[in-house]
This record gives C-alpha cells, structure tokens and sequence, in this order.
C-alpha cells in the first residue's frame, strides 16, 4: 500500500487492523483509536480517496490502496497547489484553525479527513448538509458549531 505517497510493504497479522497498522507499523500517529466499533469517526482516514473508519478495515483489505492520513493532508494541497496559511496546511486544516474547531483535539483529525471527503462529494453544502455529512463523527467536547462553521468557510460558504 501507499501511505501519504511512500510505498509501505509490512507482514501483518490477517486480522489486523488498519488504523492499527497505521500506528504500530506505519509509525503515523495522527490517526486516532476512539471506540474500536465504528461508532465515533476519529480514525478517520482516506482510502484511495474516500473517507473510510480505519477501524472497519483489515490492513490485509488495504493492500495495494492508497491511504492519506492527516500527516499527509498537507503534502497533497501542496502537490495540488491549494495548501493555505503560514503553516502550509490544507485548507481544511486552516479553516479549523481559523474558526476555532478544536477544543481538546481528539476527535480533529477524523473530523478534518471526513470533511474533507465530504467536500469533494458536496463542494457548497448548507449547514444542514454538513450536520448530516459529519453525523459519523463525533466530538466529545461538543464543538460543532465551530467544526460545522469551517467546514463552511473551507467550501467558501461561511
């Protein structure tokens, strides 16, 4: 598989895990475990560029994808030449940073990797559509106004 762009070949156990995988043999940390049963988002990651819970995946189901992991968000709007702000983030990034979406952090990088998918499907939703898009992800410190404000900043809505 190709993880942010780098060829990874790993012996894994048939029954592993990607967000797993992601952690202990890719060694990216960014990808959250929240609830082990799909319920919360926060291992959110791209799969050959659909927004997947890495939770439901066998690493063994990845093999020969391409997976994007919020340490590799901003690589990509850089190659597309769309990164934004004086970190050089994505987009997405920077309008979480900007409207203040993030209270402990923990569910961010889920919540980023899913709007950003989100976006590709539904390029000027409402705020209603973007509740709805985001509803499989969830934030424990109930920061959604802000979450669902960037969102639309980001699609240029807000």
């Amino acid at each position: 598989m190709s993880v942010n762009g780098q060829s990874q070949s790993h012996d894994v156990e048939p029954r592993t895990l990607l967000v797993h995988h992601i952690r202990e043999n890719v060694g990216l940390t960014g990808t959250n475990i929240g609830c082990d049963t799909s319920s919360c988002g926060a291992c959110t990651v791209h799969l050959d560029g659909q927004s997947v819970k890495s939770c439901t995946v066998l690493a063994v189901q990845a093999e020969g994808a391409a997976i994007t992991t919020i340490e590799g968000l901003a690589d990509e709007a850089r190659a597309a030449g769309t990164s934004t702000g004086e970190q050089d983030w994505h987009p997405m990034q920077e309008a979480f940073q900007q409207c203040h979406a993030l209270q402990c952090g923990y569910c961010t990088p889920g919540m980023v990797m899913a709007a950003t998918s989100f976006l590709n499907e539904n390029a000027s939703p409402s705020e209603d559509e973007v509740r709805e898009g985001l509803e499989g992800n969830l934030c424990r410190c109930t920061g959604y106004h802000n979450i669902v404000k960037a969102v639309l900043s980001a699609a240029g809505e807000s």
